[in-house]
């Protein structure tokens, strides 16, 4: 087949046939095709759509460009997925929580997309943990912990990778296709039984509508559904920062208070324990919510998700005794200030989204697919929607590398943040839930 013809019927609005998708996905795993056909192709897609069979080829052509693991019989091997958000670090605490109830959590993260965070970007905060370990140290760190969270190895799901990292950078992460097809190769590859979704909304959020987040989750549940993987979507708020905290060791250092029990934000807590919950429905580990809700609470309260954490991070090279002495190991920025507002009141609103940047402004992001991140910057003590500040109440406090980053933060945060007099109304931090029909 010739590439140029396919990208050119993509570019008009054909769709394309699983054979030419085919075509596509294999020139993108062997490197035939040029950064500059993968990124127009990406562009295509973002631009014209793709119709849910086009979608699921693509998400089986993805999956299939590797290996496809398998695991022993006898727990359910199950997994969470976030859309991506600001302060969003709810896999390093649900992937040790299934574990400790029963369930082996292959976890295929990302690195971080735009003004997100990624998942693989904390646990890179940590030395020594190994991100992208051979199959064979995987399997052996899931044996042991009953979860580990990497990244894609070369064997799994090639062609995604490079299309992944190519979205990043051409203005085409928001497609719905690219997402479902991204998230749902992974998994697949993973050898899952069950998946829950995080799909988020708002303004830190890649779909900021719940509209659109609705149509996204569908596209998820149903595209899942026809590759015979079981899954439910949550839609969650993302117009504030997750927790109390965004920038890569801060969020490790935020996971493990929860873990551990010295910290849970209430609306990180909320959402950590929905998407564990859902997920031990899904594997058959609980009969009703109820029971699920109790199996998570016992998981967190004995400490046996924080014990698992820690199994998996010595398991894949990071120190044993993490969960102890955080401090001793998360690198911290030479810099750290609190940020006042403009003026005391409530906070209002926030642009999530500007958030995110003003972390990427400090270094802890990427604006193209091989620069470097600052594990050390961020903010933490962010001031939830709700909370009063003033001259003795920050907004947030802020880690930076040098002044000049510092001062453009602080800056970016402040225009952030809406004060108004009166504390707004609560809203809800889980807005629906998508399931197959």
């Amino acid at each position: 087949m010739i590439i140029k013809e396919i990208l050119a019927r993509k570019r008009d609005g054909a769709a394309l046939e699983a054979a030419e998708i085919a075509a596509l996905v294999a020139g993108i795993a062997d490197n035939s095709l040029t950064e500059g056909q993968v990124a127009a192709f990406a562009m295509a897609v973002c631009c014209r759509g793709m119709n849910p069979a086009e979608c699921a080829a693509l998400t089986r052509a993805m999956a299939h460009s590797g290996t496809i693991l398998a695991w022993p019989g006898g727990r359910p091997v199950l997994d969470k997925h976030s859309t991506g958000g600001v302060g969003d670090k709810t896999s390093l605490m649900v992937a040790p929580i299934l574990a400790a109830c029963g369930a082996l959590v292959p976890m295929i993260a990302g690195r971080g997309l735009g003004h997100t965070g990624g998942t693989l970007d904390k646990l890179d905060a940590i030395p020594g943990y190994l991100s992208r370990p051979g199959l064979d140290r995987f399997r052996l760190a899931v044996a042991e912990a009953g979860c580990a969270i990497i990244g894609q190895t070369d064997e799994l799901a090639p062609a995604d990778r490079r299309l992944y990292a190519i979205r990043d950078t051409t203005g085409t992460v928001e497609s719905v296709p690219l997402i479902t097809a991204s998230i749902l190769a992974k998994k697949l590859a993973a050898g899952l039984d069950g998946l829950v979704m995080d799909v988020k909304f708002g303004s830190g959020a890649f779909m900021q509508a719940p509209e659109d987040a609705r149509v996204l989750a569908h596209s998820l549940v149903s595209v899942a559904r026809g590759a015979g993987l079981s899954v439910t979507a949550l839609l969650t708020d993302m117009n504030e920062v997750l927790g109390d905290s965004a920038g890569n060791a801060l969020e490790t250092a935020e996971a493990v208070a929860f873990l551990t029990g010295a910290r849970r934000e209430r609306r990180l807590d909320c959402v950590t324990r929905a998407l564990a919950a859902d997920a031990l429905l899904l594997g058959g580990l609980a009969a009703s919510h109820d029971a699920a809700a109790a199996q998570v609470d016992a998981a967190l309260g004995s400490g046996a998700a924080a014990e698992h954490f820690a199994r998996m991070v010595a398991a894949l090279g990071g120190p044993a005794d993490l969960l102890d002495h955080p401090e001793a190991y998360l690198p911290a920025a030479p810099i750290v200030r609190s940020v006042a507002p403009a003026r005391a009141g409530f906070v209002a609103a926030v642009d999530a989204r500007r958030i995110g940047l003003a972390v990427l402004a400090l270094g802890g992001g990427r604006d193209r697919p091989d620069a470097a991140i600052d594990f050390a910057v961020g903010l933490d003590q962010v001031a939830p929607i709700g909370s009063e500040v003033g001259p003795d109440r920050p907004l947030a406090r802020l880690h930076a590398r040098d002044e000049t980053s510092a001062a453009r933060a602080a800056a970016m945060l402040r225009d952030a943040v809406m004060i108004v007099d009166a504390p707004p109304p609560d809203r809800p931090v889980i807005l629906e839930r998508v399931e197959a029909t």
